[in-house]
């Protein structure tokens, strides 16, 4: 069994782009929306990226930056009032602690201010960029636009979620990531991994679920039952595991929006993921990077 393919599609992402600021004082462009569409964009998906920035100095860069990557700014908003997003990163027996900055521009993506949007798309957002009531509210009016599966990545950044306000993420998505402890966080009742994975399916439309264990890899299961495991294939360099999780989801992405076979599909999104930890932050500007992964994946654009 393969994974439904959306041809023709074209990546809707909603949500947070902020920049990353790291205990050695470097700062890495990122949020984890941004992330997926950065990778996406140098996979030659053209996403159209919904978020808005500060018109400070780090919205300046976050244009430049996308301009430089050949990025569509049209659904990038400007907000004189609230400053560009930033978190302080930090860690603890090697995993990321995330501070993230309160009343940022992204809490504040107004649906006057979008930009036509297409049809024909496959909406990729978390849950991170719904907890203020301006972006929810935007949010919420996108299937009035357009007619369009959903790709939910769940980001569970205390105090920043509820279980109210996740509900109907999980309810309507037609594909849903998250990893193994965000999945016993959400659904407590059940009483192991197994039955926690049932419950998820019986309560919603979902066709595919990508749950990732870490260190373990990832597996994919489909609402047939059929399922797909991958592992790491060789010990990596870790510099750090920030944005990992969303270099997996712009593979799947990537392999939704061209038809691959799932297995393909996470065997490729777990090879990303991994080099992705090292790198210092989530996202890079070296094409050098991509480009092994752009050939042995034969991508034409």
């Amino acid at each position: 069994m393969t994974a439904t393919p959306t041809p023709r599609l074209r990546p809707l992402i909603f949500g947070e782009v902020l920049f990353d600021r790291f205990p050695d004082g470097t700062s890495v462009l990122g949020g984890a929306p941004f992330n997926v569409a950065w990778h996406l964009q140098t996979f030659g998906q053209q996403p159209l990226m919904l978020s808005c920035i500060g018109e400070d100095a780090l919205g300046e860069q976050v244009q430049a930056a996308m301009q430089a990557w050949g990025m569509d700014q049209s659904g990038l908003q400007l907000d004189p009032h609230h400053p560009t997003g930033v978190v302080d990163v930090r860690f603890h027996d090697g995993e990321p602690q995330y501070e993230i900055v309160a009343d940022s521009a992204w809490d504040f993506i107004r649906q006057e201010s979008l930009p036509p949007l297409p049809r024909n798309a496959l909406l990729y957002h978390g849950s991170l960029a719904l907890r203020q009531t301006v972006s929810r509210a935007t949010w919420e009016q996108l299937p009035q636009h357009t007619e369009l599966p959903r790709f939910i990545d769940i980001n569970l950044r205390a105090p920043w979620w509820d279980a109210p306000s996740v509900a109907p993420l999980l309810h309507h998505a037609t594909y849903l990531k998250l990893n193994a402890d965000e999945l016993a966080t959400l659904i407590p009742q059940a009483a192991d991994t197994e039955a926690q994975i049932q419950q998820l399916f019986a309560d919603s439309a979902l066709q595919y679920l990508i749950l990732t264990q870490g260190a373990a890899g990832a597996m994919a299961i489909a609402a047939s039952g059929e399922r797909w495991h991958v592992a790491p294939e060789h010990t990596t360099h870790i510099v750090d595991t920030v944005g990992a999780g969303d270099a997996f989801s712009s593979v799947v992405l990537l392999g939704l929006l061209n038809g691959w076979g799932m297995a393909q599909t996470v065997q490729r999104a777990q090879q990303f993921a991994s080099a992705v930890v090292g790198l210092r932050g989530a996202t890079t500007r070296s094409m050098a990077f991509y480009q092994p992964f752009i050939d042995a994946w034969q991508l034409t654009f």
